[in-house]
């Protein structure tokens, strides 16, 4: 079984920065793609950002050039650096995780329990 914990997460004012984390434990061969999704009160799920074992990244337009994923496979862990946070920021984070069990299993994904960040003066 793979658990994904997420932290920190929290209250800032606009302009600000946060850094989240979420570090992925249990037994495992490999995870391939982590990323961070966000939803945001009455919206639906989104994808922030991704990041490939080979750290290839993408972005969501909307935090293009404010936000930045990476990771530290030694760790297990991925990071997003969020800088000139807006209000319209305002969500419950997930981790997400693609990990392949096993040498022989087809990968599935994990997700994080969330971490809320709110973006207020």
């Amino acid at each position: 079984q793979v658990q994904l914990v997420e932290s920190g997460g929290g209250l800032v004012q606009p302009g600000g920065s946060l850094r989240l984390s979420c570090a992925a434990s249990g037994s495992f061969f490999s995870i391939n793609v982590m990323a961070w999704y966000r939803q945001g009160p009455g919206k639906q799920r989104e994808l922030v950002a991704g990041i490939t074992s080979g750290a290839g990244t993408t972005y969501a337009d909307s935090v293009k050039g404010r936000f930045t994923i990476s990771r530290d496979n030694a760790k297990n862990t991925v990071y997003l650096q969020m800088n000139s946070l807006r209000p319209e920021d305002t969500a419950v984070y997930y981790c997400n995780a693609h990990v392949t069990p096993t040498w022989y299993s087809t990968g599935r994904d994990y997700w994080g329990q969330g971490t809320q960040v709110t973006v207020s003066s």
